[in-house]
């Protein structure tokens, strides 16, 4: 339930693979050991994480659906217009932009998973391939969350509410002037 002049913008679900998936990979990333059963682990864990949010995203509520989000070319051009007039509408999940950086994730984040598992088989044991394929998209990863971290903060203060917060909590505060709303359902994915 949302607080009076809060929305609610995200599931527990969500915030559960969010968190979840930073705190799994940067422990894989930066404090476990590769080869080791404690960075397996957490890799399988990752994968997991990532086929639940894969089926959440087509079963969901609508702003855990990819469809909701998907970065359409006309949702990119909208979502820039309403950046540059600060009219953000904090009912809206994923931004054009933050959805492409949230798919861009996954999908490395599925090539890492499944590049590790492939490491611990005999057909692909000591292949320089595989593991530089898992070693490149770890690091990919970790510079695409440089990024979205750094694009988190610019469109928190553009919009003047903490994103951060909103993926904590699950809810954003509704702006007090109504008119800064963007978008009306008309404009809202169907």
């Amino acid at each position: 339930m949302a607080a009076p002049g809060h929305v609610v913008v995200w599931d527990p679900l969500v915030r559960i693979f969010h968190w979840g998936t930073v705190v799994l990979f940067m422990a894989d990333y930066w404090l476990l050991e590769a080869g080791e059963a404690p960075h397996d682990w957490a890799g399988y864990a990752l994968a997991a994480l990532l086929a639940v949010r894969i089926v959440w995203g087509f079963a969901g509520p609508p702003n855990a659906r990819f469809a909701t989000f998907w970065p359409t070319p006309a949702r990119l051009r909208r979502h820039w217009l309403r950046l540059r007039t600060r009219s953000v509408d904090p009912r809206e999940g994923h931004n054009p932009v933050g959805a492409l950086m949230i798919l861009s994730l996954m999908a490395l984040l599925a090539i890492t998973a499944v590049s590790g598992w492939m490491q611990g088989l005999d057909r692909f044991w000591g292949e320089d391939w595989v593991q530089r394929l898992h070693q490149y998209s770890a690091n990919a990863i970790m510079v695409l969350v440089v990024v979205h971290v750094a694009g988190v903060l610019v469109v928190s203060r553009i919009a003047g509410f903490s994103l951060i917060r909103a993926m904590i909590s699950g809810r954003r505060p509704l702006p007090a002037n109504p008119a800064l709303v963007s978008g009306s359902d008309a404009d809202k994915p169907k």
